[in-house]
């Protein structure tokens, strides 16, 4: 019987140590890893927790090797990834503020586009109008219009002046004469005029390679332009038959060596003087 007692008692003091160990073992684990044993072992997938006592803990020499490799805890992440997530958020919010200002530009550029197609078309079926009359009112006869090439889109589109004097074949302007190739660069200009007039134009010596009769139908068509819009022409010419269809000369003379004076006559009032 006393044998027994005390066989019961050191089994008694052993089961005492053991739970104490165990508590002790909790309390590290608990401290080192702030996880409970059970929560360990969820987290320790397919290790055999009834393998020799070394291997388990070679395993854990190994797991702990793995953990110090990983370095030291960043007590900032959380705040950090707010101040990221702050700054993506702020970044998407310009994206979208630039995608939407994106599209209105594109918008105002095409509005902006279409407005000025119309307006060319409307522009140019104008100037082609004039420009094939006062063609025929210079040449006394032939045609002539605006044609736009290398492009379909007006607005890229270049322009070609196809004409056709009396008595030859349809051609482009480089391939007129001299004299020829001025009176349809005129009506091209005074088309302009005719669709869009400014208050003062300035031609010089544009009546330089015409003969006389062709100067004459130029000064016929300054009298028509003159009649028909409020634009002030001044003509630079060395031409007589020019100078005399003017309302108003003026002119340099040396009456001295070396000594210019700017002279002015009104023709209309010295007709008047005349007569």
């Amino acid at each position: 019987a006393g044998e027994a007692r005390e066989a019961r008692a050191a089994r008694e003091a052993r089961q005492e140590a053991a739970r104490e160990a165990e508590a002790l073992a909790r309390a590290r684990i608990r401290e080192e890893t702030e996880q409970s044993p059970d929560q360990l072992r969820a987290g320790l997938g397919e290790i055999d927790l009834t393998a020799p006592v070394d291997r388990l803990e070679q395993e854990i020499a190994r797991l702990r090797g793995a953990r110090e490799a990983l370095g030291a805890v960043n007590l900032r992440a959380d705040e950090d990834k707010r101040a990221l997530e702050a700054e993506r958020d702020g970044l998407a919010a310009e994206k979208t503020d630039l995608e939407e200002a994106i599209r209105k530009l594109r918008a105002g550029i095409g509005s902006l586009n279409r407005e000025g197609r119309e307006r060319l078309l409307a522009a140019f079926e104008t100037v082609n109008a004039n420009f094939a009359t006062l063609f025929t009112t210079l040449f006394g006869g032939g045609e002539a219009r605006l044609v736009m090439v290398e492009s379909d889109d007006p607005l890229d589109a270049g322009l070609e002046i196809m004409c056709q004097p009396p008595g030859k074949r349809l051609s482009t302007l480089s391939l007129l004469s001299g004299g020829e190739q001025t009176l349809t660069a005129m009506a091209l200009i005074f088309a302009v005029f005719l669709a869009n007039p400014a208050p003062i134009c300035v031609l010089d010596e544009v009546d330089a390679p015409l003969d006389d009769a062709n100067v004459s139908r130029f000064c016929d068509l300054l009298d028509e332009m003159t009649r028909r819009t409020d634009t002030r022409f001044l003509i630079i010419t060395h031409h007589a038959v020019t100078m005399g269809r003017m309302d108003r000369l003026f002119g340099v003379t040396m009456v001295e060596q070396g000594v210019s004076q700017l002279v002015s006559v009104d023709l209309k009032r010295a007709e008047a003087l005349v007569a």
